[in-house]
């Protein structure tokens, strides 16, 4: 394994760094400043089409998707660095260079199983960054960690599907820039295959039946950044039988090759919170001083210091394995390094952010610092696209059967 940069890694890597800096970090009050003047807190501040366009003139666009033909065309390894950098201003870097969640997984479903006609009416604009997406997957009323266990249904009636179900923390909803849903459910909920069950279809927003109920608060926050995350019904919203993706039963295998990119990529980008964490740590350590010194020759410090470094270099490092891997044996052979990273990048990225948080008193759980924000970001990411202990289980469960 060679995690040497190559030479256009290296290339985008300078761009992206340059844009960061005198673009991005210079916009987060700027953004923050022009939502509160907002009609909606849901629109979208100027500042951030303004970085879009600059990204896009930049050549820092679409980064996510290995395909060529509609993305840049890197692998994951190639990939990791340049999202741990956007990861270290994640309400702002990724939008602008739209490889924001959860457009950049429903762009790879459709580039990988939509048809020419769904391509060209849903994919091109997302690819141009003209219009928003949302993942309808999660529901209230069951154990999602378990997506064999959704209850909406998609009942076919004629040449129409007839979509009837709630579903929440559906992320991107609330903003009035998303179109179009890709939706889970059942098309065949007594079939013997539990993993046949599901399909996925295509609902556009403004169709009739279907209400964005209410925006989802995550530790007391709204992710306008992110277009919320909704609580949604669809209630016998009706689509035609063309806006199936891929084929019925087919829904399960779509989501869960959905899921493997968007968990690296949620890993990648937290190493750059991990990243952005520790570098407010050490400037607060060196401007504060607590009892006739700063804060920076206080023993306590060093060893949280010491510890976060530590623990980002393991993190990278077993992120670029996995990546490499994806790259090398494809998703399915780097199913237990996914799972590894999922499991441990979260929880050590929160421990890092809760010390920065300690470093920085009062200022750290305020909104003159990114840290609180940050802090429940990461803590979501224990529980989005897979709780931790669902990926114990299974990791636990391949480990133990190479004993049986």
């Amino acid at each position: 394994m060679d995690f040497a940069f190559d030479a256009r890694t290296e290339e985008l890597r300078a761009k992206l760094l340059a844009f960061m800096d005198e673009y991005v970090y210079p916009a987060e009050q700027v953004a923050h400043e022009q939502r509160a003047r907002l009609a909606s807190p849901w629109d979208t501040p100027r500042v951030v089409e303004e970085l879009k366009a600059e990204a896009r003139r930049q050549g820092l666009w679409n980064l996510f998707l290995p395909d060529a033909e509609h993305g840049a065309g890197l692998t994951n390894l190639q990939y990791a660095p340049l999202a741990e950098i956007t990861g270290r201003s994640p309400q702002l870097a990724p939008t602008a260079t739209n490889c924001a969640a959860p457009d950049t997984g429903n762009m790879e479903v459709l580039a990988q199983f939509a048809d020419e006609g769904q391509k060209k009416q849903w994919l091109e604009p997302l690819l141009a960054g003209e219009i928003r997406s949302a993942f309808a997957m999660t529901e209230p009323d069951v154990a999602s960690s378990d997506a064999t266990n959704i209850t909406t249904h998609i009942e076919r009636d004629g040449d129409e599907y007839v979509i009837t179900g709630r579903k929440w923390y559906i992320s991107g909803a609330m903003n009035p820039d998303c179109k179009i849903f890709i939706v889970m459910g059942k098309t065949d909920p007594e079939g013997e295959d539990i993993r046949r069950q599901q399909s996925m279809v295509l609902v556009p927003r403004d169709t009739p039946g279907v209400t964005v109920d209410r925006a989802m608060q995550v530790f007391g926050y709204e992710d306008h950044y992110h277009g919320g995350h909704a609580e949604v019904t669809f209630d016998h919203a009706r689509v035609p039988v063309s806006n199936l993706i891929g084929e019925e039963g087919g829904g399960f295998a779509i989501a869960q090759a959905r899921l493997g990119p968007g968990r690296i990529h949620h890993c990648m980008r937290l190493i750059g919170m991990a990243e952005r964490a520790i570098e407010l740590m050490c400037r607060r350590a060196v401007s504060r001083e607590a009892f006739g010194k700063p804060l920076a020759r206080q023993g306590v410090i060093h060893n949280w210091i010491a510890d976060a470094r530590v623990t980002v270099e393991q993190l990278r490092l077993l992120v670029l394995k996995t990546a490499w891997l994806m790259d090398t044996v494809g998703n399915k052979g780097a199913h237990t390094e996914i799972q590894a990273i999922k499991i441990a990048t979260p929880r050590a990225v929160v421990d890092i952010i809760d010390r920065a948080i300690q470093l920085h008193g009062a200022g750290g759980v305020s909104q003159d610092f990114p840290l609180a924000e940050l802090y429940a970001g990461a803590r979501t990411l224990m529980i989005a696209d897979g709780p931790d202990e669902v990926h114990q289980r299974s990791l636990a469960r391949r480990e133990i059967k190479k004993y049986l």
